[in-house]
């Protein structure tokens, strides 16, 4: 039977969207594949531009890069080979440099590596004089031919030489470490689950949305518009490359959010679409409503999380750059999918959305109704008593938080991030040992207008001096010139090595004493000081001038998107301080796991002592983004309830058990799917997963089924407080006019007459 209250005329982007798509399914679901298409082909063949060494570190760092990269020198990828009595330092007997077995080995080391054909510049200890001051250990010095960056593809015959020389050598210890073989390691015990992680996610995802749906096509759909917009975004965002240059963590985290709100927008729709129809509206109709629903929360909602992920664009960091254009695209992308192509296919599709339903599944979601009895429950404890509700949800949430006061932030050493499981972690402790510092020194790059005069070559012999001399190196200072390029490198062992702290104080003295005392009394020269320690201190302090601009930048614009969306004040504040709660705690959560080590063995990770120092802001900028996914979809819910007539309290629990299986759905599918990056090897991916997946079901649970609803509750009439002197702002709301239901068709329904239900368009 049809129905006889129609909308006559669709108000909003979103509705007359949804319409248009209805009535042209085939120009909507043609254009979206051509879209796809068009987008795969016309960026494979521009290519993606990835970012250079030089982009992704900032300061004194990026310019050391800069500078040699302009000059044509080839940065090669350096390798060292330890040789060293058993037993380390330890005085007492065995092996010293003096004695030919421990020569013999030497020999074998660098006759072994040169037969491979694949490395240069080989340098004997006895030669370089790298011998410890025990004569226990010393260091076989060379550089990998070709590219650097292609140096770890052919770098196994070179380890496969230290191997057998370490076999024939039984009494030493002969380990290798260089960019090389750190970064084969790194890609062999990364790379491969990684990308299990990612291909893994799909098949979960998809398992989860058929127990949800009951059906195969139902539980396709989203899948397939989450994919569809990945695959149409990895086009456009290799065109745009060639602007803002990208990176394979953006790609991937690109997967992570497409994934995520792909699913949740198509979610939110087609649950809408269901419930219409289960309700008694017909085909042109319930797609409609879903449209001026659902369809204007998925706009909002949209809108919300690309102006979060456009706040990583301020941090003046090219990966974080490259992560926030990535991802604020794959979500606007998501969202005109969302609108458009969806409510065309629902239309083909008709009652063929049930297809392929699964045995017992299916027929139990069919006579399961539209409401959540199980929140329904939650509710009314929580509307019974609001203020004991939220004094206990609010306290465990800012008991959550607190070890975050405490927050020590880092970028994670190799032991840190593998533990002592890899080799290569291994050889670097035991060369920083023996050597501190000379695993991996700092590099200084020395241009000057003529490398030869003799003010120059003054300078730079008593930089060597005076760097041993101010207790920030023990040597030894090692100075190559290129004379062409008139450039000098100086490599600097800093005493500290692998402990971090240490390290920067020794960098700080090379900064701010030895080079303005020495370098920088010659006009002309420029010297920036780079090197691993040097990248992660200017990358921290870049990152850490980079948070309060972000973070104002996040929660302004996001307070003005929900103030002019829902027309409330009250509304608007209420979404910053839960989404800033929900946040607070997942800070708490990973401070005290991965920091305190709370727990960590449960989460298969350790306690490292320090969370990864990109990971916060990150984590801010996504989970605020895909937080206000659910506030939006729920509080729309209510606010619609509301503007049909119902009392405050009867739209929150009309809004939260109508719209608590989609959420609970949705939270799901992003914790199943973060908690696959939490089995990673590295401990700074344990901590991305645990902590989005902590976050996210904190949001979905306590934020949205218990806090929500007991502040809304508490406030009354005064949720839709708008001050008088704020009506000039833009209106979003195009609240579109709903058609009545059939009373007896919805399940838990209030008493009050359905006819009343059309909302009313003055301001509440």
């Amino acid at each position: 039977m049809a129905d006889t209250g129609r909308l006559e005329r669709p108000r909003g982007i979103a509705a007359r969207a949804g319409s248009w798509s209805a009535r042209h399914r085939w120009a909507a679901v043609g254009g979206w594949v051509l879209l796809v298409i068009l987008a795969l082909a016309v960026g494979s063949m521009t290519g993606r531009v990835d970012v250079t060494e030089s982009e992704q570190v900032p300061g004194e760092s990026g310019r050391v890069s800069k500078i040699l990269d302009e000059a044509g020198i080839d940065d090669a990828a350096g390798e060292t080979v330890l040789i060293q009595a058993k037993g380390g330092q330890a005085k007492g007997g065995g092996l010293t440099a003096n004695d030919p077995a421990f020569r013999k080995a030497v020999d074998a080391v660098m006759a072994g590596v040169r037969d491979t054909g694949q490395v240069t510049a080989l340098r004997s200890p006895y030669d370089t004089k790298t011998i410890s001051a025990d004569r226990r250990s010393a260091l076989v010095q060379f550089e990998m031919r070709g590219d650097a960056e292609k140096a770890a593809d052919h770098i196994q015959p070179v380890l496969d030489a230290v191997d057998k020389a370490q076999d024939g050598h039984q009494g030493l210890r002969i380990e290798e470490f260089g960019d090389a073989s750190g970064q084969k390691a790194f890609d062999d015990a990364f790379g491969d689950d990684f990308t299990q992680a990612e291909y893994s996610a799909l098949p979960v995802a998809l398992g989860i949305l058929l127990i949800v749906f009951g059906a195969l096509v139902a539980a396709l759909l989203p899948v397939a518009l989450a994919m569809t917009a990945f695959l149409a975004t990895t086009g456009l965002v290799a065109m745009v490359s060639h602007w803002v240059h990208m990176s394979d963590t953006a790609n991937s985290v690109m997967l992570l959010v497409g994934l995520a709100v792909g699913v949740d927008y198509c979610l939110f729709y087609l649950r809408r679409e269901r419930e219409e129809r289960a309700a008694g509206r017909d085909a042109q109709t319930a797609l409609r409503v879903a449209a001026a629903t659902s369809g204007r929360a998925i706009l909002v909602s949209g809108v919300t999380v690309i102006v979060a992920m456009a706040g990583m664009l301020f941090t003046g960091i090219a990966e974080f750059q490259a992560m926030g254009l990535a991802t604020l695209m794959v979500v606007a992308v998501a969202m005109v999918g969302s609108v458009t192509v969806l409510p065309a296919l629902l239309s083909l599709l008709g009652e063929r959305v049930e297809k392929g339903r699964v045995p017992f599944l299916g027929r139990a979601k069919r006579r399961g109704g539209t409401e959540s009895r199980i929140w329904r429950a939650v509710l009314r404890p929580v509307l019974r008593r609001p203020k004991l509700s939220l004094a206990l949800a609010g306290g465990a949430l800012i008991a959550l938080a607190v070890p975050a006061v405490g927050m020590n932030t880092a970028n994670l050493t190799l032991d840190q991030e593998f533990g002592d499981r890899l080799p290569v972690v291994n050889a670097y402790n035991h060369i920083d040992e023996a050597f501190p510092g000379g695993s991996d020194p700092a590099r200084v790059v020395v241009k000057a207008d003529d490398i030869d005069a003799a003010p120059v070559r003054d300078a730079l012999a008593r930089f060597r001096t005076e760097a041993v001399a101010k207790g920030a190196s023990k040597g030894p200072v090692e100075v190559t010139v290129h004379h062409k390029q008139n450039l000098a490198v100086v490599e600097v062992p800093l005493i500290g090595g692998s402990d971090e702290g240490k390290a920067e104080k020794s960098l700080d003295v090379l900064r701010n004493e030895v080079r303005p005392a020495t370098l920088g009394t010659v006009d002309g020269v420029d010297a920036p000081i780079g090197g691993s320690t040097a990248s992660s201190k200017d990358f921290n302090d870049k990152l850490g001038s980079a948070v309060t601009p972000v973070f104002a930048f996040v929660v302004v614009f996001a307070f003005l998107l929900m103030l002019m969306s829902f027309r409330s004040l009250t509304i608007a504040v209420t979404s910053i301080v839960l989404n800033l709660l929900s946040v607070g705690a997942a800070y708490g959560i990973l401070t005290a796991v991965f920091q305190h080590g709370w727990g960590a063995g449960l989460v298969g990770a350790e306690g490292v002592g320090a969370i990864v120092s990109w990971l916060p802001l990150f984590l801010f900028v996504i989970l605020f983004g895909l937080s206000m996914d659910y506030h939006v979809f729920v509080v729309s819910r209510i606010r619609e309830a509301r503007l049909a007539g119902r009392t405050t309290k009867d739209a929150v629990v009309h809004g939260v058990v109508t719209t608590a299986g989609v959420v609970t759905s949705a939270a799901v599918i992003m914790v199943a799917v973060f908690s696959i990056f939490g089995t990673l090897s590295m401990q700074s991916m344990k901590q991305m997963g645990v902590g989005l997946a902590a976050a996210v079901l904190i949001d979905a649970t306590v934020i949205r089924g218990v806090l929500l609803p007991a502040v809304m509750s508490l406030l009354g009439e005064r949720n839709w407080y708008l001050p008088k002197w704020l009506g000039w702002l833009p209106d979003l709301a195009h609240d579109e006019p709903v058609p009545a239901r059939r009373p007896s068709t919805l399940v838990g329904a209030s008493p009050r007459p359905e006819a009343d239900e059309r909302p009313r368009h003055a301001r509440v």
